[in-house]
């Protein structure tokens, strides 16, 4: 792996130019004694789409919660919009870093689809006309709008991980982060759900963090690949240095 872009762990370190996340060596353990990460180190850039890969376990959901402060390095550093983040600074993570769970109904929760959509706007500060036109635009470019009105408990699992997205996306976000968005979804919304992600991209200059197990999907839309082991990127590059690598590729789990 290619590592010259880490620096030396330091309290002064201050990311490079246009790099909107950098994690420097970061671990995480959990209070049962089982390790999330261990001396990762992972960055988001403006404008782009970074697929991370990897086998159940290896971290990937792990890594998700780091980038908006669900969850806090043990060790390490984790800056975010310039920022290094700790229990003081990760309250306003949400606000330029959306996540959205491989599990809908773990995010979806309010009496209709507007209701939720709007959650976010109005904790954002915005009045109840603001937040419902942040809502239906989001709802609009998700292609959303007609389900504004339906519980979301009735929604497919398709529809759920639109309307997911959708409140992530009307609070517009710098980086929206995917946990597993295709999996168990049929082929039709799979297929929504890679446009919306590679149009969050190049219509909306958000950047998104795919984690997945799809390597086809990453290989399709993904401007890098990170190859996740056992809480470690032990590999990452573009799509056609990282597919190729017949050894790589061969690592046992």
């Amino acid at each position: 792996m290619d590592r010259k872009y880490i620096d030396s762990v330091s309290d002064h370190y201050r990311p490079r130019p246009h790099e909107l996340i950098h994690i420097d060596c970061a671990s995480h353990t959990y209070p049962d004694g089982s390790i999330g990460i261990h001396d990762l180190c992972f960055r988001v850039h403006e404008n782009e789409i970074i697929a991370v890969c990897g086998a159940n376990g290896s971290g990937k959901s792990t890594l998700l919660e780091h980038l908006n402060g669900l969850l806090l390095p043990s060790k390490g550093n984790i800056n975010v919009m310039g920022q290094r983040i700790d229990s003081r600074t990760k309250k306003d993570l949400w606000k330029n870093v959306g996540i959205v769970f491989q599990r809908s109904d773990d995010q979806l929760f309010a009496p209709t689809v507007l209701d939720d959509v709007m959650f976010g706007p109005l904790n954002l500060g915005m009045n109840r006309g603001e937040a419902w036109d942040a809502a239906m635009k989001a709802l609009r470019v998700l292609g959303a709008e007609e389900l504004i009105n339906k519980i979301p408990n009735y929604l497919s699992g398709g529809q759920k991980r639109l309307v997911s997205i959708a409140g992530i996306l009307a609070m517009k976000p710098k980086i929206i982060a995917l946990d597993e968005p295709t999996s168990d979804l049929d082929p039709k919304h799979a297929e929504i759900i890679e446009k919306v992600i590679c149009e969050l991209k190049e219509k909306h200059g958000i950047s998104v963090v795919l984690a997945t197990h799809d390597l086809d999907l990453a290989a399709r839309i993904a401007d890098r690949i990170c190859i996740v082991k056992k809480g470690s990127v032990i590999a990452e590059g573009r799509p056609s240095e990282i597919f190729y690598n017949t050894k790589l590729l061969e690592m046992p789990d």
